[in-house]
C-alpha cells in the first residue's frame, strides 16, 4: 500500500482528470423563490392600482371643490303674505305670497340667484306636500327675511294694545320655522326691519308695540315720507358691523318702523343704535357665524347716494359667509 506522502504528483493529476467536473450553481445578487416573486409582482400591481385610484379621487375632489366654489350662490327670501279681505273678489280674494322687488334686486346685484320661499302645507287634506322648509335650508346657501307686517304680540307672549297692531301671526309661524331651519343648517341669515324684530323674538326677546306710545322722548322712526325718512346711526363699540366701515364713516339710514326691540333675546347682541333715543337698530345672534338683523331697509339705499349709508359691505359679508359655509 502506497502512503499519500510517497504518492507521485503525476498520479494525483491522473486521478483528477478521471473525476467528472463539479458544476457549482451560479451566484446572483438575489435569489428569490418563484412563489415569493409572484407575491411581490401582485403586490406591486396592487400598489400601482391604489396610486392610480387615489390620484383620480384627488382630481375629482379638486374638480368638485372648484365647482362648489364657483357655483352661483342661491339665496332664499321669505315671502310677504297678503291675506284676502272679507268680501273681496278676483285675485284679492286669494292668499298671495310675494316678493318686494327692491330686496331681490339688491341681492342679485352681486350676481346671486334669488328664490322666494313659500310657506308649505304638509298637513293639508287637499294638497299636502312632502316638501318641508328644512329642504329649502338644505339646498339654499342663505336666507333673507324681508320686511312687512308687524310681528304679532302673541308671538312674544303679549296681547295687542290696539287692533291695528295685531300683526300677522300666520307669517310669524312660517318665518320662525324658516329662521330656525337655516340657523340649524348653519346657513347665514339677514333679517330686515320686521326680520330683525322677528330674529329677536325667535330667541325669547320682546318688542315695543309702538315706539311713540311706549318710548317717551323717542324721535319719529316713521312718517309719510316712507323710505325718504331717516336718522343717524351709531355702531356699538367692537361691533362686527362697525368693522365693515371706515372709522370716520357718517352713518345715516332710512327709518320705516313704528315697532322696535324692547328686551333682547338669548345670545342676542346689539350692533347699532339710534344715538338720540337708543332705539336698537341692528343685532347679531352670537352663536352663529352670520345671523344679523337690520332695523332699516338697506335695499332702499342706492349705492353712491351721498346722505345714506352704503350697505354693500354688509351684503358682501353676508354673501361671503354663504360661500364659506357651503364648502
Amino acid at each position: 500500500m502506497t502512503d499519500d506522502k510517497t504518492r507521485p504528483a503525476s498520479e494525483d493529476s491522473h486521478i483528477a482528470q478521471a473525476l467528472p467536473p463539479v458544476h457549482e450553481p451560479e451566484k446572483t445578487a438575489s435569489t428569490v423563490p418563484p412563489l415569493q416573486a409572484k407575491y411581490q409582482l401582485e403586490e406591486s400591481a396592487w400598489r400601482s392600482f391604489l396610486r392610480i385610484v387615489s390620484a383620480r379621487l384627488r382630481a375629482s375632489s379638486i374638480r368638485t371643490a372648484k365647482s362648489i366654489t364657483h357655483r352661483t350662490l342661491r339665496i332664499g327670501v321669505s315671502a310677504r303674505i297678503f291675506h284676502p279681505q272679507a268680501g273681496a273678489k278676483g285675485l284679492s280674494s286669494k292668499t298671495l305670497q310675494y316678493l318686494e322687488e327692491s330686496i331681490a334686486q339688491w341681492v342679485m346685484a352681486r350676481d346671486v340667484m334669488v328664490f322666494m320661499i313659500p310657506s308649505v302645507n304638509t298637513n293639508g287634506l287637499i294638497r299636502p306636500s312632502n316638501i318641508r322648509l328644512r329642504d329649502y335650508a338644505s339646498h339654499l346657501d342663505g336666507l333673507v327675511l324681508q320686511g312687512g307686517a308687524d310681528v304679532a304680540p302673541e308671538t312674544y307672549s303679549q296681547q295687542s294694545t290696539r287692533p291695528e297692531w295685531s300683526g300677522d301671526r300666520t307669517r310669524d309661524m312660517y318665518e320662525l320655522e324658516l329662521l330656525h331651519e337655516f340657523i340649524e343648517a348653519d346657513k347665514p341669515l339677514l333679517g330686515i326691519c320686521r326680520g330683525c324684530q322677528l330674529l329677536n323674538v325667535a330667541f325669547g326677546g320682546s318688542l315695543h308695540q309702538d315706539i311713540v306710545t311706549e318710548v317717551p322722548g323717542a324721535i319719529a322712526h316713521v312718517n309719510d315720507l316712507y323710505d325718504q325718512h331717516g336718522h343717524d346711526l351709531q355702531f356699538t363699540p367692537q361691533s362686527s358691523l362697525a368693522k365693515l366701515f371706515p372709522a370716520d364713516v357718517v352713518a345715516r339710514v332710512n327709518s320705516i318702523h313704528h315697532q322696535s326691540i324692547k328686551n333682547l333675546g338669548r345670545d342676542i347682541k346689539v350692533e347699532a343704535l339710534s344715538p338720540v333715543d337708543n332705539i336698537v337698530e341692528a343685532i347679531r345672534y352670537q352663536k352663529a357665524k352670520f345671523v344679523v338683523g337690520l332695523q332699516w331697509h338697506p335695499e332702499f339705499h342706492l349705492t353712491g347716494q351721498s346722505d345714506l349709508l352704503d350697505c354693500t359691505p354688509i351684503l358682501d359679508s353676508f354673501l361671503r359667509a354663504a360661500r364659506e359655509t357651503r364648502l
